[in-house]
């Protein structure tokens, strides 16, 4: 037998490897609370200045509260229903929930930890005093319950809870008070009392003045106590004649994901409004309790909530660490990020421009990275096409706008000046439902094109449309972008946006819309990828691509950014292209359920995380190309829900030096950065990646800071 044929022999006896193999995946809810523990390790970090410490800790609070009403619910709903259908990683609904309620747990535990024994005491050198009620002086109590007799006393309602007096309802993310009272004749009374969400949980006390600190910060002293400890401290107002025998602060979490039955809703925006007034009423996912409240006052909960005893977590210290962003908002620039000015790209500088925004898009595509250039060009885009007589109309998707949109109050004015404007307002933008139903009334009754989406599907595609007449022909001059025409977020998310006029793209815009709007079985587009149409097949075929030029030149290169990796079948893509040898980079924010560095699967592939300052939240998708280098960003992570079930777009970056600035400067910045940057390991969990002995630290975005204070992409 020829060597030859002993190889192949021996090749044919080696077991194939499975791709679907669950060994090969990582839990989706199980890598989400992954992310949670690196946005609790920027809480912990002293590098960090203080009030953004807390602002994690905050923000650590909030995630956790939607994790447990979208993420536990819908596992909750499976169980429930006896769904056997199992992730790619093949854990079942049960089997999760039981790890979910472990990692959980700790991250709360360690979240309260970080809050009392380091938080808190820095926060009190600093002049920021976070206060139990015992701790207040006498004239600091006086204030207090001042405060109380006038301000919170009218607000509160107490609730019995007797044969004649039914289990009050306790309705999402309410802070609570279970009171035990006793009457003449002792005996035993329950009563609830929800502290008001309508007032500060963290109570003002009159600030003090000091002396001025050598590095000329500021004097004085802000005094807080906690909302919950001064209406337990003045129970008795609430109850007169009665003799309080116990207060217990809980905080109730409760399903609050939508299912909106729409073949059955004959009026969508009717629809979302009873749906959001309905969310207050889902079953209860989470209770959170002191660590002191009494076995027989849980067993209250348990019963007449219909808990299950693990959904209950005990714990020291503040129930609902979200309330902590209130001391973000101090006038403290000494314990926050230092600012920095936002920069606007050469090209749409007014000495540059001349003030025609439509002469610099003709000009070249322009690129924006924000929040390091300013949002206000996007601003300035809309506004001109409202007041631009050549301008006959606008289209555009909106997902979360915010409150006080300049962007719709620009859509309001090309009403007013007579343009035809169509806006895709995206109703069920999960928490952000309440402020798009108010933008779509608005818009509406200005005599604004509204539609609410697609059957079935979620537009989260970030595009802008205006249409021109120049001469005698029409141009059409677009802005795409990862990220939400929310002026807002702009400053605080990491996102990439883009002008074009090219035909070819504007033409794809044209036929997106009228699949919005009207009806399109369109499958082909010149050169976007559209979820659900092409863009599944579009990057599986890019990556293919990847993998042949592996194979013919030995050069194949991928470096993807995005927020979440999920999808089983783009996971076995990336692992078919390791195999094949493929060089593969993942800049992973979220969740991610591919395993890097395992042997013949996914040996080529490495995977970071970054969590810095700015919420990382563009997606940049590079392909090598055998040097004929591709670049693809828009709205679209990598998972089921982004390529099935949503209307996405991700748009091509053609111009050769926006193509460089992203590959060279962004996304190879991101690969050597050595602080603020985690590597996920085979395991699953992540390790910090510190600079070695001698190495330069980099963040990437200081970095990024930085370098947009000089001139680029001119």
């Amino acid at each position: 037998m020829t060597q030859m044929a002993v190889e192949q022999t021996e090749q044919d006896q080696t077991p194939k490897i499975k791709l679907d193999d669950p060994k090969y995946y990582i839990n989706r809810e199980l890598t989400m609370l992954e992310f949670q523990r690196r946005v609790l390790e920027e809480a912990q970090d002293e590098t960090n200045p203080l009030l953004e410490r807390v602002k994690f800790l905050a923000i650590l609070g909030s995630n956790l509260d939607e994790f447990f009403m979208v993420r536990v619910a819908g596992l909750k709903k499976q169980i429930d229903a006896g769904v056997l259908e199992t992730p790619p990683d093949g854990m079942s609904p049960a089997e999760q929930l039981a790890a979910i309620r472990k990692q959980a747990w700790q991250l709360m535990v360690k979240g309260r930890e970080c809050l009392r024994d380091d938080i808190l005491p820095q926060l009190n050198k600093a002049g920021i005093h976070v206060l139990e009620y015992q701790e207040l002086n006498d004239r600091q109590k006086a204030a207090v319950d001042g405060y109380f007799d006038e301000v919170a006393f009218p607000v509160l309602t107490p609730l019995a809870f007797d044969p004649g007096h039914p289990f009050p309802h306790i309705s999402n993310l309410s802070l609570n008070l279970a009171v035990v009272i006793q009457d003449e004749s002792e005996h035993e009374l329950f009563a609830r009392i929800k502290v008001p969400a309508t007032l500060p949980r963290l109570v003002p006390i009159k600030r003090s003045s000091g002396s001025v600190r050598k590095d000329g910060t500021s004097p004085y002293h802000h005094y807080f106590v906690w909302l919950e400890q001064v209406i337990a401290a003045n129970m008795e107002k609430l109850f007169p004649g009665m003799q309080v025998v116990e207060v217990h602060p809980f905080r109730v979490t409760r399903d609050a994901d939508t299912v909106i039955q729409e073949l059955e809703a004959s009026d969508l925006l009717e629809t979302m409004e009873q749906s959001v007034r309905q969310r207050r009423f889902g079953s209860v996912v989470r209770v959170t309790i002191n660590d002191n409240m009494p076995a027989r006052i849980q067993e209250t909960l348990m019963e007449n909530l219909e808990l299950d005893p693990k959904d209950i977590y005990p714990m020291e210290g503040p129930l609902g660490l979200s309330n902590l962003m209130a001391l973000h908002g101090i006038d403290r620039t000494d314990l926050k990020d230092a600012p920095f000015k936002q920069s606007i790209p050469g090209l749409l500088r007014s000495e540059v421009y001349d003030g025609d925004i439509f002469a610099a898009i003709r000009n070249k595509d322009i690129l924006l990275h924000h929040p390091y250039d300013s949002f206000n060009p996007v601003v300035e885009f809309l506004n001109q096409a409202a007041h631009d007589p050549d301008v006959l109309a606008i289209k555009q998707t909106l997902y979360r706008v915010g409150r006080n949109s300049p962007v719709v109050n620009a859509l309001l004015e090309a009403r007013e000046y007579g343009k035809q404007v169509a806006v895709l307002v995206e109703l069920k933008a999960r928490f952000d439902e309440e402020s798009n139903i108010r933008w779509a009334r608005m818009l509406e009754q200005e005599g604004v094109h509204v539609i609410y989406g697609l059957l079935g599907l979620k537009t989260h595609s970030k595009v802008a449309l205006v249409v021109r007449k120049e001469g005698e022909h029409i141009r059409r001059y677009l802005h795409m972008a990862t990220g939400n025409y929310n002026a807002i977020t702009a400053q605080i998310y990491e996102d990439i946006g883009m002008f074009t006029c090219d035909d070819d793209i504007g033409a794809d815009a044209t036929d997106l819309f009228n699949y919005l709007t009207g009806y399109s079985a369109k499958k082909e587009y010149r050169k976007l990828l559209v979820a659900p149409v092409n863009l599944r097949s579009g990057m599986e075929a890019l990556i293919r691509r990847e993998i042949q030029n592996q194979q013919e030149h030995g050069n194949g290169r991928l470096i993807f950014k995005m927020n979440s990796l999920v999808d089983k079948d783009m996971i076995i893509c990336l692992y078919k292209a390791s195999q094949a040898g493929v060089k593969i980079d993942l800049i992973v924010r979220g969740m991610c359920c591919l395993r890097p560095g395992i042997k013949n699967v996914s040996d080529n592939i490495h995977v970071i995380s970054v969590v810095g300052r700015f919420l990382e939240h563009s997606r940049i998708y590079y392909f090598y190309n055998n040097g004929n280098e591709q670049i693809y960003s828009g709205s679209a992570d990598l998972m089921p829900r982004n390529i099935n079930r949503r209307v996405e777009v991700l748009f091509p970056v053609q111009d050769y030096q926006l193509v460089r600035y992203l590959r060279d400067e962004v996304l190879e910045t991101y690969l050597n950065a050595n602080l603020k940057t985690r590597i996920l390991r085979p395991d699953a969990t992540y390790v910090n990646r510190n600079p070695g002995q001698g190495e330069t630290s980099l963040n990437p975005q200081i970095w990024l800071i930085n370098r947009h204070r000089r001139p680029i992409r001119e």
